[in-house]
């Protein structure tokens, strides 16, 4: 069955429908949430009620073609929710006990490089290159302009070109932040 058919049987209350919309959204919600939130209580919980809230408003969504649009925009509403709700304080039990040592570096690859960007650009990166949307559709849900999400792809790109250099041996290093 075609995924808009799925969207629209949801849409008139089946149930079914709507749950394995969400199991094919799964993965990419949850990497989402957890590349914001970085807790796994608060992207636990910002699914539950990204699906509640999907749940309850899905016979208002008008076009089902954006439909994955639409579930990232409530979810990445509920995450930013959650961080205006946390406190400023840093629990000890965040820090390491030991020092990393140097080495581990190297096998750092791009998506860890791209979790270490600062929320702006990590976002974008995420929802344009890891869940394959258009500048266009990245800008209508994050609800900024395309040339607002183009500079923060730039700056991104730029961001991760200074922590990846080749050294001599041609194999990469990753510079810690």
């Amino acid at each position: 069955m075609e995924n808009e058919e799925w969207i629209r049987r949801a849409r008139d209350g089946d149930r079914d429908a709507f749950v394995a919309l969400m199991r094919q959204q799964e993965e990419a919600l949850h990497r989402m949430a957890w590349s914001m939130l970085r807790k796994d209580e608060d992207v636990a919980d910002a699914m539950q009620e990204t699906v509640l809230k999907a749940y309850r408003s899905l016979p208002s969504l008008r076009e089902p073609n954006y439909f994955r649009t639409w579930l990232f925009r409530i979810l990445i509403n509920e995450c930013n929710t959650l961080l205006r709700g946390r406190k400023r304080t840093v629990s000890v039990s965040d820090f390491p006990i030991t020092a990393s040592p140097a080495n581990e570096y190297d096998r750092i690859d791009l998506r860890d490089a791209v979790d270490r960007l600062d929320e702006k650009q990590r976002t974008v990166v995420i929802l344009h290159y890891f869940e394959d949307l258009s500048v266009a559709q990245t800008a209508q849900m994050l609800e900024l302009t395309e040339s607002a999400v183009k500079t923060r792809l730039m700056r991104a790109r730029a961001a991760l070109m200074q922590k990846f250099k080749s050294n001599p041996k041609g194999s990469m290093h990753y510079e810690s932040i």
